[in-house]
């Protein structure tokens, strides 16, 4: 059966989607179009590249994602000095190496560009701070003046993974200067809607992170770190309840995965299992009634 997905973020918890999606595809389900944020937008990249759900495990559980944490080199190596990195190149790590890790799994399947996909099969979702506004890409590049066929897709994915403060933001060259561009989950940590223009031509499917869609509870905003917290989460998750609470919560798999952090890259082989295996048993229990 074909069908349309979309997959939240979620950092480093996303493996888990990786085991929802293994489940779906011993189903028979097949995706015709894929979208998401962050960690969802390589899970749909993945997907749209031709990987099956054996092969993104054996990805995940082989990769040293501590491996892709790039700090930049400093000329006094002092440990308050990656403090700096922050606040001059408004990151502690480069990113690089993870855009770098992207191209080469994608370069594996022969998938460098958009180009190289079927049109409208992929979008990914980030975050334009430049101009305070949703980047989807590729549709949206041309109001760049970029032509969206020859943008590296690997490019795309990074930016959409930019996790703020933590990897350094993609300074997106266009003729009207350069635009600051940080993960999408900034604006639309999981875009449900992103296929939603009245024509829908098959079944859409979403998969979040969370245990439920229920009110979240009340946070303790007791000092500067918690504010920030409260604030990034608020961004990335309430525009997206609103929507999914009141339309299209049926059509969606919830894994629980509140135990793990999404800059946790030091994950060890058995946390790995353990979100395969959340994503795996939410996926067979959602198909049960879908």
């Amino acid at each position: 059966m074909y069908i349309d997905g979309v997959f939240s973020g979620g950092g480093m918890k996303g493996i888990g989607l990786v085991g929802a999606y293994q489940v779906l595809e011993e189903k028979g389900y097949r995706f015709k179009r894929v979208a998401g944020t962050s960690a969802g937008a390589i899970l749909a990249c993945l997907i749209a590249a031709g990987y099956n759900g054996r092969e993104m495990e054996k990805l995940m559980m082989e990769q040293n994602f501590q491996k892709l944490l790039d700090q930049r080199r400093r000329v006094i190596p002092l440990p308050f000095m990656k403090w700096l990195n922050l606040y001059w190149g408004l990151g502690l790590y480069q990113g690089k190496a993870l855009e770098d890790w992207f191209l080469e799994k994608l370069a594996v399947k022969g998938i460098y560009t958009f180009g190289d996909l079927p049109k409208g099969s992929l979008k990914l979702v980030a975050s334009d701070l430049t101009n305070g506004k949703m980047i989807i890409l590729p549709d949206d590049l041309k109001n760049y003046g970029i032509e969206p066929d020859t943008f590296l897709v690997s490019r795309a994915l990074r930016m959409s993974c930019g996790i703020p403060f933590f990897f350094e933001p993609i300074k997106l060259q266009t003729g009207l200067g350069d635009v600051v561009v940080v993960d999408g989950g900034v604006l639309s940590n999981f875009p449900m809607w992103i296929f939603d223009n009245g024509l829908r031509e098959r079944p859409v499917l979403g998969i979040r992170l969370s245990a439920n869609i229920e009110e979240p509870q009340p946070k303790q905003i007791k000092n500067g770190l918690d504010l920030f917290e409260g604030l990034f989460t608020t961004m990335k998750d309430a525009h997206d309840t609103r929507y999914i609470s009141r339309k299209i919560e049926k059509n969606i798999i919830f894994i629980p995965a509140d135990e793990y952090s999404a800059t946790q890259f030091d994950l060890d082989y058995d946390s790995k299992l353990s979100l395969l295996q959340k994503g795996r048993a939410s996926s067979t229990q959602f198909l049960k009634t879908w």
